[in-house]
Protein backbone atom coordinates (compact mmCIF):
# COMPACT_ATOMS: atom_id res chain seq x y z
CA UNK A 1 0.00 0.00 0.00
CA UNK A 2 1.14 3.10 -1.03
CA UNK A 3 0.41 6.44 0.83
CA UNK A 4 1.05 10.07 0.41
CA UNK A 5 5.15 11.07 1.32
CA UNK A 6 4.15 13.50 3.91
CA UNK A 7 1.66 11.12 5.36
CA UNK A 8 3.80 7.12 5.54
CA UNK A 9 2.71 5.43 8.61
CA UNK A 10 4.85 5.53 11.28
CA UNK A 11 5.90 1.97 12.71
CA UNK A 12 6.17 1.76 16.73
CA UNK A 13 7.53 -1.38 17.60
CA UNK A 14 7.01 -2.62 21.10
CA UNK A 15 9.53 -4.60 23.12
CA UNK A 16 9.68 -4.28 27.09
CA UNK A 17 7.43 -1.14 26.81
CA UNK A 18 3.90 -2.75 26.80
CA UNK A 19 2.32 0.87 28.09
CA UNK A 20 0.67 3.43 26.40
CA UNK A 21 1.35 6.26 29.54
CA UNK A 22 5.38 7.48 29.41
CA UNK A 23 5.77 5.51 26.40
CA UNK A 24 8.32 7.86 24.36
CA UNK A 25 8.50 5.95 21.32
CA UNK A 26 4.61 6.16 21.28
CA UNK A 27 4.47 9.89 22.59
CA UNK A 28 6.66 10.87 19.66
CA UNK A 29 5.09 9.09 16.33
CA UNK A 30 1.62 10.39 17.83
CA UNK A 31 2.76 13.98 17.52
CA UNK A 32 4.18 13.45 14.14
CA UNK A 33 0.07 13.52 13.13
CA UNK A 34 1.16 10.34 10.83
CA UNK A 35 -0.88 7.42 10.81
CA UNK A 36 0.58 4.95 13.73
CA UNK A 37 1.13 0.97 13.50
CA UNK A 38 1.93 -0.35 16.55
CA UNK A 39 3.73 -3.91 16.34
CA UNK A 40 5.20 -6.35 18.47
CA UNK A 41 7.35 -9.32 17.26
CA UNK A 42 7.45 -12.27 19.09
CA UNK A 43 11.36 -12.82 17.89
CA UNK A 44 13.42 -16.32 18.82
CA UNK A 45 14.88 -16.71 21.67
CA UNK A 46 18.19 -16.26 20.69
CA UNK A 47 17.56 -12.96 18.92
CA UNK A 48 16.49 -10.34 21.61
CA UNK A 49 14.26 -12.52 24.08
CA UNK A 50 16.38 -14.45 26.15
CA UNK A 51 15.07 -13.91 29.06
CA UNK A 52 11.57 -14.79 28.30
CA UNK A 53 10.80 -17.93 30.43
CA UNK A 54 7.74 -19.98 30.34
CA UNK A 55 6.46 -18.10 33.32
CA UNK A 56 7.01 -14.75 31.55
CA UNK A 57 5.64 -15.99 28.39
CA UNK A 58 2.49 -16.64 30.16
CA UNK A 59 2.50 -13.04 31.83
CA UNK A 60 3.04 -11.09 27.83
CA UNK A 61 0.38 -13.08 26.85
CA UNK A 62 -2.31 -11.61 28.93
CA UNK A 63 -0.23 -8.13 28.52
CA UNK A 64 -0.49 -8.57 25.47
CA UNK A 65 -4.44 -8.77 25.54
CA UNK A 66 -4.34 -5.74 27.64
CA UNK A 67 -1.94 -3.35 25.37
CA UNK A 68 -4.13 -4.46 22.30
CA UNK A 69 -7.54 -3.36 24.10
CA UNK A 70 -5.45 -0.23 25.19
CA UNK A 71 -5.06 0.86 21.71
CA UNK A 72 -8.31 0.13 20.71
CA UNK A 73 -9.65 2.57 23.13
CA UNK A 74 -7.76 5.33 21.68
CA UNK A 75 -8.68 4.56 18.07
CA UNK A 76 -6.02 1.93 17.27
CA UNK A 77 -4.60 -1.40 17.03
CA UNK A 78 -1.89 -3.58 17.58
CA UNK A 79 -0.45 -5.88 14.75
CA UNK A 80 1.46 -9.26 16.01
CA UNK A 81 4.13 -10.48 14.20
CA UNK A 82 6.84 -13.23 15.18
CA UNK A 83 9.89 -13.98 13.69
CA UNK A 84 13.38 -12.32 13.12
CA UNK A 85 12.78 -8.62 13.64
CA UNK A 86 14.78 -8.23 10.43
CA UNK A 87 12.16 -10.15 8.65
CA UNK A 88 8.99 -9.03 10.12
CA UNK A 89 9.81 -5.53 9.86
CA UNK A 90 10.93 -5.87 6.77
CA UNK A 91 7.85 -6.96 5.77
CA UNK A 92 5.86 -4.78 7.42
CA UNK A 93 7.33 -2.16 5.99
CA UNK A 94 6.79 -3.32 2.51
CA UNK A 95 2.91 -4.02 3.33
CA UNK A 96 2.66 -0.48 4.77
CA UNK A 97 4.99 1.69 2.81
CA UNK A 98 5.95 2.93 6.66
CA UNK A 99 9.20 5.09 6.26
CA UNK A 100 9.82 5.63 9.75
CA UNK A 101 10.26 3.35 12.96
CA UNK A 102 10.52 4.40 16.22
CA UNK A 103 11.11 2.19 19.51
CA UNK A 104 12.19 2.43 22.87
CA UNK A 105 16.17 0.77 23.88
CA UNK A 106 16.68 -2.43 25.61
CA UNK A 107 19.89 -2.91 27.33
CA UNK A 108 20.85 -6.69 27.46
CA UNK A 109 23.30 -7.53 25.06
CA UNK A 110 21.10 -9.82 22.41
CA UNK A 111 18.85 -6.93 21.94
CA UNK A 112 21.35 -4.25 21.73
CA UNK A 113 22.73 -6.28 18.94
CA UNK A 114 19.80 -6.77 17.11
CA UNK A 115 18.86 -3.08 17.15
CA UNK A 116 22.22 -1.95 16.18
CA UNK A 117 21.88 -4.21 13.09
CA UNK A 118 18.54 -3.15 12.65
CA UNK A 119 18.89 0.88 12.80
CA UNK A 120 22.10 0.40 10.78
CA UNK A 121 20.25 -1.57 7.79
CA UNK A 122 16.88 0.24 7.98
CA UNK A 123 19.02 3.66 7.64
CA UNK A 124 20.81 2.72 4.69
CA UNK A 125 17.34 1.72 2.85
CA UNK A 126 16.13 5.35 3.40
CA UNK A 127 14.02 4.83 6.77
CA UNK A 128 14.16 7.23 9.48
CA UNK A 129 14.68 4.96 12.58
CA UNK A 130 14.47 6.60 16.07
CA UNK A 131 14.84 5.26 19.36
CA UNK A 132 14.43 6.39 22.57
CA UNK A 133 15.11 6.09 26.28
CA UNK A 134 12.32 5.46 29.00
CA UNK A 135 13.17 1.36 30.56
CA UNK A 136 15.48 2.91 33.20
CA UNK A 137 15.95 5.92 35.58
CA UNK A 138 19.17 6.84 33.39
CA UNK A 139 20.82 5.53 30.53
CA UNK A 140 23.29 2.98 31.03
CA UNK A 141 25.92 5.54 29.50
CA UNK A 142 25.59 8.66 31.06
CA UNK A 143 26.27 8.26 34.66
CA UNK A 144 30.06 7.77 34.45
CA UNK A 145 32.51 7.85 37.53
CA UNK A 146 35.46 10.50 37.84
CA UNK A 147 37.49 8.29 35.95
CA UNK A 148 35.31 8.70 32.97
CA UNK A 149 34.27 4.17 33.53
CA UNK A 150 31.29 2.73 34.41
CA UNK A 151 29.99 2.02 38.39
CA UNK A 152 30.86 -1.11 40.21
CA UNK A 153 29.92 -0.27 43.55
CA UNK A 154 26.27 0.14 44.22
CA UNK A 155 26.51 2.93 46.92
CA UNK A 156 28.81 5.64 44.83
CA UNK A 157 25.87 4.47 41.78
CA UNK A 158 23.40 5.19 43.98
CA UNK A 159 24.46 8.76 44.55
CA UNK A 160 25.31 9.87 41.21
CA UNK A 161 21.93 9.13 40.04
CA UNK A 162 20.57 11.09 42.79
CA UNK A 163 22.62 13.81 42.60
CA UNK A 164 21.08 13.81 38.43
CA UNK A 165 17.89 14.82 39.96
CA UNK A 166 15.77 12.26 39.01
CA UNK A 167 14.28 10.84 35.92
CA UNK A 168 12.63 13.21 33.39
CA UNK A 169 8.83 13.56 34.01
CA UNK A 170 6.60 10.99 32.68
CA UNK A 171 4.85 11.78 29.45
CA UNK A 172 0.80 11.27 29.05
CA UNK A 173 -0.39 8.75 26.92
CA UNK A 174 -1.92 9.90 23.32
CA UNK A 175 -5.36 10.46 23.52
CA UNK A 176 -5.58 9.11 20.03
CA UNK A 177 -3.36 8.32 17.17
CA UNK A 178 -4.10 8.50 13.23
CA UNK A 179 -4.77 5.22 11.58
CA UNK A 180 -3.56 3.84 8.44
CA UNK A 181 -6.22 3.67 5.24
CA UNK A 182 -5.88 -0.45 5.59
CA UNK A 183 -4.11 -2.09 8.36
CA UNK A 184 -1.84 -5.01 8.03
CA UNK A 185 -2.80 -8.13 8.84
CA UNK A 186 -1.76 -9.68 12.14
CA UNK A 187 -1.17 -13.32 13.57
CA UNK A 188 -3.20 -14.81 16.30
CA UNK A 189 -1.71 -13.98 19.85
CA UNK A 190 -3.62 -17.42 20.93
CA UNK A 191 -1.36 -19.23 18.00
CA UNK A 192 2.13 -18.18 19.62
CA UNK A 193 1.01 -21.03 22.48
CA UNK A 194 2.60 -18.56 25.15
CA UNK A 195 0.41 -19.83 28.16
CA UNK A 196 0.62 -23.39 29.17
CA UNK A 197 -2.58 -25.64 28.20
CA UNK A 198 -2.47 -29.18 30.16
CA UNK A 199 -1.43 -29.51 32.57
CA UNK A 200 -1.39 -25.57 33.38
CA UNK A 201 0.98 -25.35 35.94
CA UNK A 202 0.14 -21.55 35.70
CA UNK A 203 -2.80 -22.10 37.21
CA UNK A 204 -2.38 -20.09 40.15
CA UNK A 205 -0.76 -16.81 38.57
CA UNK A 206 -4.39 -15.34 38.33
CA UNK A 207 -5.31 -15.61 41.72
CA UNK A 208 -2.45 -12.78 43.03
CA UNK A 209 -1.72 -11.36 39.33
CA UNK A 210 -3.21 -8.68 36.98
CA UNK A 211 -1.08 -8.39 34.11
CA UNK A 212 -1.34 -5.02 32.12
CA UNK A 213 -0.72 -1.58 32.35
CA UNK A 214 -4.29 -0.90 34.28
CA UNK A 215 -3.04 -4.08 36.61
CA UNK A 216 0.33 -1.74 37.02
CA UNK A 217 -1.04 1.52 38.23
CA UNK A 218 -3.59 -0.44 40.55
CA UNK A 219 -0.40 -2.09 42.28
CA UNK A 220 0.85 0.54 42.27
CA UNK A 221 -1.39 2.63 43.83
CA UNK A 222 -2.26 -0.14 46.92
CA UNK A 223 1.07 0.00 47.96
CA UNK A 224 1.48 3.48 48.03
CA UNK A 225 -1.96 3.72 50.18
CA UNK A 226 -0.88 0.15 52.41
CA UNK A 227 2.48 -0.64 52.20
CA UNK A 228 5.04 1.46 51.43
CA UNK A 229 4.44 3.31 55.40
CA UNK A 230 7.45 0.83 57.42
CA UNK A 231 8.75 -0.71 54.33
CA UNK A 232 12.49 -0.48 55.12
CA UNK A 233 11.62 -2.34 58.52
CA UNK A 234 8.72 -4.75 57.36
CA UNK A 235 9.62 -5.48 53.36
CA UNK A 236 12.13 -8.32 54.69
CA UNK A 237 9.17 -10.00 56.21
CA UNK A 238 7.61 -12.55 53.70
CA UNK A 239 4.29 -12.74 55.58
CA UNK A 240 3.55 -9.05 55.15
CA UNK A 241 2.78 -7.19 52.41
CA UNK A 242 4.74 -4.31 52.53
CA UNK A 243 6.45 -5.08 49.21
CA UNK A 244 5.36 -3.50 46.09
CA UNK A 245 4.96 -6.24 43.78
CA UNK A 246 5.54 -4.20 40.91
CA UNK A 247 8.26 -6.34 38.87
CA UNK A 248 6.35 -7.74 36.80
CA UNK A 249 5.09 -4.89 35.18
CA UNK A 250 8.20 -3.17 35.55
CA UNK A 251 10.04 -5.94 33.84
CA UNK A 252 7.69 -6.17 30.95
CA UNK A 253 7.80 -2.34 30.83
CA UNK A 254 3.64 -1.84 31.80
CA UNK A 255 4.85 0.61 34.12
CA UNK A 256 7.75 2.96 33.88
CA UNK A 257 10.50 3.04 36.73
CA UNK A 258 10.10 7.18 36.15
CA UNK A 259 6.15 6.63 36.57
CA UNK A 260 6.84 5.10 39.78
CA UNK A 261 9.65 7.55 41.37
CA UNK A 262 7.71 10.80 40.32
CA UNK A 263 4.33 8.84 42.64
CA UNK A 264 6.44 8.72 45.30
CA UNK A 265 6.79 12.45 45.45
CA UNK A 266 5.44 14.13 47.97
CA UNK A 267 4.79 10.88 50.38
CA UNK A 268 7.12 12.37 53.23
CA UNK A 269 4.63 14.60 54.26
CA UNK A 270 2.92 11.17 55.88
CA UNK A 271 5.59 8.53 55.62
CA UNK A 272 8.81 8.28 56.80
CA UNK A 273 11.36 9.39 54.11
CA UNK A 274 13.62 6.48 55.06
CA UNK A 275 10.66 4.61 53.60
CA UNK A 276 10.85 6.29 50.43
CA UNK A 277 14.31 6.10 50.28
CA UNK A 278 14.85 2.55 50.46
CA UNK A 279 12.12 1.95 47.84
CA UNK A 280 13.79 4.55 45.63
CA UNK A 281 16.88 3.18 45.97
CA UNK A 282 15.59 -0.20 45.01
CA UNK A 283 14.33 0.87 41.79
CA UNK A 284 17.87 2.28 41.62
CA UNK A 285 19.30 -1.20 41.81
CA UNK A 286 17.52 -2.30 38.81
CA UNK A 287 19.19 0.34 37.64
CA UNK A 288 22.64 -0.26 38.59
CA UNK A 289 22.11 -4.37 37.29
CA UNK A 290 21.59 -3.15 33.81
CA UNK A 291 24.42 -0.72 34.03
CA UNK A 292 26.33 -3.85 35.02
CA UNK A 293 25.11 -5.91 32.33
CA UNK A 294 25.27 -3.08 29.37
CA UNK A 295 29.03 -2.55 31.01
CA UNK A 296 29.25 -6.64 31.37
CA UNK A 297 27.42 -8.11 29.00
CA UNK A 298 28.66 -11.66 29.87
CA UNK A 299 26.95 -11.25 33.49
CA UNK A 300 24.57 -13.95 33.40
CA UNK A 301 27.26 -16.60 32.12
CA UNK A 302 30.71 -15.29 33.08
CA UNK A 303 32.15 -14.71 36.66
CA UNK A 304 32.80 -11.09 37.35
CA UNK A 305 35.47 -11.76 40.09
CA UNK A 306 37.78 -14.58 37.83
CA UNK A 307 39.05 -15.80 41.14
CA UNK A 308 35.28 -18.08 40.54
CA UNK A 309 36.10 -19.56 37.71
CA UNK A 310 38.23 -22.50 39.92
CA UNK A 311 35.45 -22.94 42.62
CA UNK A 312 34.93 -26.56 42.83
CA UNK A 313 30.98 -26.64 42.01
CA UNK A 314 29.15 -29.90 42.95
CA UNK A 315 27.53 -31.56 39.67
CA UNK A 316 24.32 -32.45 41.42
CA UNK A 317 21.17 -33.48 40.02
CA UNK A 318 19.10 -34.84 42.07
CA UNK A 319 19.99 -32.24 44.61
CA UNK A 320 18.99 -29.21 42.20
CA UNK A 321 15.91 -31.10 41.70
CA UNK A 322 15.14 -31.26 45.95
CA UNK A 323 16.05 -27.85 45.86
CA UNK A 324 13.63 -26.76 42.74
CA UNK A 325 10.41 -28.78 43.50
CA UNK A 326 10.78 -27.21 47.51
CA UNK A 327 11.50 -30.49 48.91
CA UNK A 328 14.78 -29.88 50.99
CA UNK A 329 14.15 -30.51 54.30
CA UNK A 330 14.15 -26.78 55.29
CA UNK A 331 11.21 -24.72 55.20
CA UNK A 332 11.47 -21.67 54.38
CA UNK A 333 13.49 -22.73 51.51
CA UNK A 334 10.74 -25.01 50.93
CA UNK A 335 8.26 -22.20 51.05
CA UNK A 336 10.27 -20.08 48.64
CA UNK A 337 10.57 -22.40 46.20
CA UNK A 338 6.78 -23.55 46.39
CA UNK A 339 5.62 -19.97 46.05
CA UNK A 340 7.79 -19.73 43.07
CA UNK A 341 6.32 -22.69 41.23
CA UNK A 342 2.77 -21.83 42.14
CA UNK A 343 3.20 -18.18 42.11
CA UNK A 344 5.94 -17.03 39.14
CA UNK A 345 7.26 -15.07 42.04
CA UNK A 346 9.07 -14.70 45.73
CA UNK A 347 9.65 -13.08 48.21
CA UNK A 348 12.92 -11.07 48.09
CA UNK A 349 14.34 -12.11 51.09
CA UNK A 350 13.50 -15.10 50.82
CA UNK A 351 15.32 -15.13 46.96
CA UNK A 352 18.55 -14.15 48.69
CA UNK A 353 17.36 -17.42 51.26
CA UNK A 354 17.38 -19.91 48.59
CA UNK A 355 20.00 -18.95 46.38
CA UNK A 356 22.11 -19.09 49.43
CA UNK A 357 21.34 -22.48 50.10
CA UNK A 358 21.81 -23.31 46.55
CA UNK A 359 25.31 -21.56 45.99
CA UNK A 360 26.80 -22.64 49.23
CA UNK A 361 24.68 -25.31 50.86
CA UNK A 362 24.32 -27.46 47.88
CA UNK A 363 27.62 -25.90 46.26
CA UNK A 364 25.85 -25.96 42.75
CA UNK A 365 26.70 -23.76 40.10
CA UNK A 366 25.12 -19.99 40.70
CA UNK A 367 24.24 -20.23 36.70
CA UNK A 368 21.90 -22.88 37.44
CA UNK A 369 19.87 -21.10 39.79
CA UNK A 370 19.73 -17.92 37.42
CA UNK A 371 18.55 -20.17 34.63
CA UNK A 372 15.87 -21.70 36.46
CA UNK A 373 14.65 -18.29 37.90
CA UNK A 374 14.88 -16.72 34.71
CA UNK A 375 11.84 -19.63 33.44
CA UNK A 376 10.18 -19.50 36.11
CA UNK A 377 9.89 -16.18 37.55
CA UNK A 378 6.95 -13.61 35.82
CA UNK A 379 9.58 -10.52 36.82
CA UNK A 380 12.66 -12.14 34.98
CA UNK A 381 14.70 -8.94 34.36
CA UNK A 382 18.03 -9.53 32.43
CA UNK A 383 20.04 -7.61 34.43
CA UNK A 384 18.70 -7.83 37.53
CA UNK A 385 18.21 -11.35 37.66
CA UNK A 386 22.40 -11.79 36.86
CA UNK A 387 23.28 -9.29 39.09
CA UNK A 388 21.51 -10.57 42.09
CA UNK A 389 22.37 -14.22 41.28
CA UNK A 390 26.25 -12.93 41.44
CA UNK A 391 26.06 -10.86 44.37
CA UNK A 392 24.77 -13.76 46.72
CA UNK A 393 27.46 -16.03 45.09
CA UNK A 394 30.21 -13.29 46.10
CA UNK A 395 31.38 -13.74 42.51
CA UNK A 396 29.76 -10.49 41.59
CA UNK A 397 30.86 -6.19 41.33
CA UNK A 398 29.69 -5.17 44.94
CA UNK A 399 29.01 -8.30 45.80
CA UNK A 400 28.07 -9.86 49.42
CA UNK A 401 30.98 -11.46 50.66
CA UNK A 402 31.35 -15.31 50.35
CA UNK A 403 31.32 -15.99 54.19
CA UNK A 404 28.20 -14.50 54.13
CA UNK A 405 26.32 -17.55 54.74
CA UNK A 406 22.71 -17.93 55.39
CA UNK A 407 21.60 -20.35 57.67
CA UNK A 408 17.89 -21.03 56.56
CA UNK A 409 16.72 -22.35 59.93
CA UNK A 410 17.94 -18.81 61.74
CA UNK A 411 16.54 -17.05 58.65
CA UNK A 412 13.05 -18.58 58.79
CA UNK A 413 13.15 -17.74 62.13
CA UNK A 414 14.19 -14.44 62.27
CA UNK A 415 12.17 -13.20 59.09
CA UNK A 416 8.87 -15.39 59.65
CA UNK A 417 8.41 -15.40 63.09
CA UNK A 418 5.21 -17.60 63.44
CA UNK A 419 5.59 -19.23 60.34
CA UNK A 420 2.72 -17.72 58.61
CA UNK A 421 4.49 -17.89 55.48
CA UNK A 422 5.82 -21.81 55.45
CA UNK A 423 2.34 -22.48 56.65
CA UNK A 424 0.84 -21.16 53.45
CA UNK A 425 3.30 -22.34 51.01
CA UNK A 426 4.34 -25.75 52.99
CA UNK A 427 0.56 -26.89 54.12
CA UNK A 428 2.40 -30.30 55.75
CA UNK A 429 3.87 -28.40 58.17
CA UNK A 430 0.86 -25.76 58.92
CA UNK A 431 -0.23 -27.97 62.41
CA UNK A 432 3.43 -28.00 63.66
CA UNK A 433 3.79 -24.83 66.55
CA UNK A 434 6.22 -22.14 66.01
CA UNK A 435 8.92 -23.66 68.36
CA UNK A 436 9.42 -26.28 65.32
CA UNK A 437 8.25 -24.51 62.16
CA UNK A 438 11.89 -23.96 60.90
CA UNK A 439 13.37 -26.96 62.49
CA UNK A 440 10.76 -29.98 61.93
CA UNK A 441 13.88 -32.26 61.89
CA UNK A 442 14.80 -31.32 65.53
CA UNK A 443 11.03 -31.45 66.91
CA UNK A 444 10.17 -34.43 69.63
CA UNK A 445 8.10 -37.39 67.70
CA UNK A 446 4.84 -36.79 70.20
CA UNK A 447 5.19 -33.00 68.36
CA UNK A 448 5.43 -34.09 65.06
CA UNK A 449 2.79 -36.89 65.04
CA UNK A 450 0.19 -34.55 66.50
CA UNK A 451 0.81 -32.44 63.73
CA UNK A 452 0.42 -35.50 61.42
CA UNK A 453 4.12 -35.13 60.37
CA UNK A 454 5.97 -38.52 59.36
CA UNK A 455 9.72 -37.13 58.82
CA UNK A 456 10.90 -38.67 55.70
CA UNK A 457 7.75 -39.67 54.30
CA UNK A 458 5.02 -36.56 54.73
CA UNK A 459 7.79 -33.69 54.85
CA UNK A 460 11.34 -34.25 53.79
CA UNK A 461 14.19 -35.16 56.16
CA UNK A 462 17.26 -32.32 55.15
CA UNK A 463 19.45 -33.02 52.25
CA UNK A 464 22.07 -31.64 53.83
CA UNK A 465 23.05 -31.05 57.57
CA UNK A 466 23.73 -26.83 57.29
CA UNK A 467 26.78 -26.85 59.62
CA UNK A 468 29.06 -29.13 57.99
CA UNK A 469 27.85 -27.67 54.31
CA UNK A 470 28.74 -24.31 55.65
CA UNK A 471 32.33 -25.88 56.70
CA UNK A 472 32.43 -27.41 52.95
CA UNK A 473 31.62 -23.96 51.44
CA UNK A 474 34.36 -22.47 53.01
CA UNK A 475 37.25 -24.43 52.70
CA UNK A 476 36.12 -24.26 49.03
CA UNK A 477 36.02 -20.77 48.83
CA UNK A 478 39.71 -20.56 50.97
CA UNK A 479 40.85 -22.73 48.28
CA UNK A 480 40.64 -20.64 45.75
CA UNK A 481 43.57 -18.21 44.07
CA UNK A 482 44.19 -14.65 46.52
CA UNK A 483 43.65 -12.46 43.37
CA UNK A 484 41.11 -12.40 40.52
CA UNK A 485 40.23 -9.88 37.87
CA UNK A 486 36.66 -8.35 36.76
CA UNK A 487 34.52 -6.75 34.62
Amino acid sequence: MMTKPHNNPIIVWFRRDLRLKDNAALACAAECGRPVIAVYVHEPSEMGNRSLGAAQAWWLHHSLKGLAAALEGIGSRLVLRSGSADAALGALIAETGATSVFWNRRYDPSGIAVDSSLKEELTRTGLTVRSFSGQLLHEPTCLKTGAGGPYRVYTPFWRALEASGGPPEPVAAPSSLATPERWPLSESLENWHLVPGKPNWAAGFSTVWTPGEAGAHDKLARFLAEGIDGYKAKRDYPALRHTSELSPHIALGEISPASVWHATRGLTERIAAEDVLHFRKELAWRDFSYHLLFHFPDLATKNWNARFDAFPWENTPELFERWARGQTGYPIVDAGMRQLWRHGTMHNRVRMIVASFLIKDLMIDWRKGERWFRDTLVDADPGSNAASWQWVAGSGADASPFFRIFNPVSQGEKFDINGDYVRTFVPELARLGSAFIHRPFEAPKATLSAAGIVLGETYPLPIVDHGKARARAMLAYQSLPRAGGNG
